[in-house]
């Protein structure tokens, strides 16, 4: 405890990191909540002196919107595809190397390699593997189209290829594409954490199961998921939360056009939308949106917490 005399030099030495948090945190977020109650505010014609009236019209004009219901659906789409798949697969690999004892280390490494990389620049790379790249003449002068490895995978194993992300793709084949990026770059993450989790575990159960004979897939289910359900809660809390803020991998993969070409804004996001009101200059619409994006979080986030409280073990 700091004595209440030199309570003083602790605010000081609290200060600058407190006026960073109330800058840069805590007035944005005051300051939306404040354009989104504003009709059809704007900055630019704030800056010009106009005044705007108190109401929830941006609110109505955001759920109205045609594109809105689109990119609600594409986001509760990828999250409910993405965390339990990217959840079971990271567990799953990260018990297989906690088994692994002689190169752990390097494993780990090359497993985290996707969080510490650019996101744009991955969804680049991907765009690449998924692409139909560019046809030319053959020496029949008949026409050859080139293709990403994936198609080339798939022909090497007797399937047709499939037009993924470029225009005419189906929505379906988009959706898959974004589903495996998104797990792939969430994999790292969960890795860690539930990694981390295992390494802690007391290796007493394991042994007292040993003893008992016990098959190795009810140690699984009856002792691992049990002691580690609390970085499993941790990580579908997170994960859902980072999912319905995706934006980032779908312009690396398709650009700011967020679809094929033929179909702009097919796979747009609820960021995305927000992203899309500002650069129209349309602020109190973007606060709104934020704020609907606010709501659906806390809510996913507060039924993931009352289930963990029944599934959770500490």
């Amino acid at each position: 405890m700091v004595d209440s005399k030199h309570q003083w030099k602790a605010w000081i030495y609290l200060s600058p990191a407190i006026v960073l948090l109330l800058v840069f945190t805590v007035w944005p977020i005051i300051n939306t909540v404040r354009m989104s109650f504003l009709e059809n505010y704007s900055g630019l014609e704030a800056v010009g002196g106009a005044t705007f009236e108190f109401g929830i019209g941006n609110f109505q004009k955001v759920i109205e919107y045609k594109r809105f219901i689109n990119c609600l659906k594409n986001t509760i789409l990828l999250c409910v595809l993405t965390v339990p798949v990217s959840t079971i697969l990271a567990l799953l690999i990260a018990v297989a190397l906690n088994s692994i004892k002689g190169l752990q280390k390097v494993l780990q490494t090359i497993f985290f390699l996707p969080y510490v990389t650019n996101s744009i620049a991955i969804g680049m790379v991907f765009a690449a593997m998924f692409n139909i790249v560019g046809s030319f003449y053959g020496t029949q002068n008949e026409i050859v189209v080139t293709a990403g490895i994936i198609n080339n995978v798939l022909e090497f194993l007797g399937f047709e290829r499939v037009n993924w992300i470029n225009a005419g793709s189906s929505y379906e084949a988009n959706i898959i594409v974004m589903t495996v990026y998104i797990v792939w770059n969430a994999l790292p993450f969960k890795i860690l954490v539930l990694l981390g989790g295992l390494q802690s575990i007391n290796k007493q159960y394991y042994d007292a199961a040993k003893v008992d004979g016990t098959p190795r897939r009810r140690v699984f289910t009856k002792i691992t998921v049990p002691l580690l359900s609390p970085m499993l809660a941790y990580v579908v809390i997170t994960g859902f939360i980072g999912g319905f803020k995706e934006y980032s991998s779908i312009v690396g993969i398709f650009g700011e056009n967020m679809g094929p070409v033929d179909d702009v804004g097919r796979l747009n996001t609820m960021v995305g939308f927000i992203y899309d009101a500002l650069e129209t200059n349309k602020q109190g619409r973007a606060s709104a949106a934020a704020l609907i994006l606010f709501g659906i979080i806390l809510v996913v986030t507060m039924i993931n917490m009352q289930v963990s409280k029944k599934r959770v073990h500490y």
